[in-house]
């Protein structure tokens, strides 16, 4: 087996780290995948993506690359840009796809211009631009980071006062947008290979899905898989995240989250196009729900790295 593997995809970089806030929970996705790889029998050598990667991914002689690089640096575009440069192969959404997928307010403007429901939001830079966003938005908001994900820097306003607070929370990561909170359930829908996996529901014991809830031990989050909608809406939602991934361009694997209000009404939130791989982590999930286990569905997101992108969406 490992000889076939090996023939098939050649030596292997797996790309780790990296220095977003997201670093450690890429950490421990990169473990967990290293792991799979190692089973599997491929030629795998694991990178912890730091400022000389163009250095040690010319001297290393790969064949391709396995990225698990979550948040900026590794899901924003630029990492594909350089691994498109140096001509090498790799898992997951190309340069455009992972650009717009992490500027949330890109991302969101894409999907309103294809008419596709997202919630009502806008940049603020600033206490005037929080004085516009009370006159134009209701109360609650969602404040957060335009360029991060793992909900990190997002905060729940209920009041006026917690507005400008929240802002400077979210701005310590850079560009901040607030956005009409959706009150209701959150699902999420993995993507792999041109096919939506089960749609999990997350019911977090906290007031809402941040990071905490997310991968802290003991958080208390619960995680529904089967959801518990009836076939044609969870089908309805299915439809809608394949529709949100193709309109940024995504390719091969992906995670798209959002919610359903009190009238079932679907609103998309965000994309992630490199998801997490820890065993907090909802993709796998997913996938071993459709009867995919583990090391079969890192197989099958290395074998991403294998099509043509250039034609992937195309109808």
């Amino acid at each position: 087996m490992s000889a076939i593997m090996q023939q098939e995809f050649g030596l292997v970089a797996l790309l780790m780290g990296g220095w977003s806030a997201e670093r450690d929970v890429s950490l421990k996705s990169g473990a967990a995948v290293l792991a799979a790889l190692r089973r599997l029998g491929i030629n795998v050598e694991a990178i912890d993506m730091d400022i000389d990667i163009v250095r040690v991914l010319q001297e290393g002689h790969y064949s391709r690359i396995f990225n698990i690089v979550h948040g900026r640096g590794g899901e924003d575009g630029k990492l594909q840009a350089l691994l498109e440069f140096l001509n090498l192969p790799y898992t997951g959404t190309g340069v455009l796809g992972c650009a717009l997928g992490m500027d949330k307010m890109r991302c969101k403007n894409i999907w309103q211009g294809k008419d596709l429901p997202t919630p009502a939001a806008m940049i603020i830079k600033g206490e005037k631009d929080c004085e516009k966003a009370l006159m134009s938005m209701k109360l609650p908001l969602a404040v957060k980071p335009v360029f991060e994900g793992s909900s990190v820097g997002i905060s729940k306003v209920k009041i006026e006062s917690e507005l400008l607070p929240a802002w400077r929370e979210a701005s310590k990561y850079g560009e901040v947008m607030a956005e009409c909170w959706i009150e209701g359930t959150e699902y999420t829908v993995s993507i792999l290979a041109g096919a939506a996996l089960p749609a999990i529901r997350l019911q977090p014991a906290r007031e809402f899905y941040d990071f905490t809830a997310k991968y802290a031990d003991g958080s208390g989050t619960q995680y529904y898989c089967p959801c518990g909608l009836d076939l044609k809406t969870e089908q309805s939602i299915q439809k809608l995240a394949l529709a949100a991934f193709d309109a940024i361009d995504g390719y091969g694997w992906g995670r798209i989250d959002l919610m359903l209000d009190n009238e079932d009404q679907p609103w998309l939130i965000e994309v992630n196009t490199v998801p997490g791989m820890t065993d907090h982590s909802l993709v796998p999930m997913s996938a071993k729900n459709a009867g995919i286990e583990f090391d079969e569905l890192v197989l099958k997101i290395l074998r991403t790295s294998l099509g043509d992108r250039s034609k992937a969406n195309a109808s």
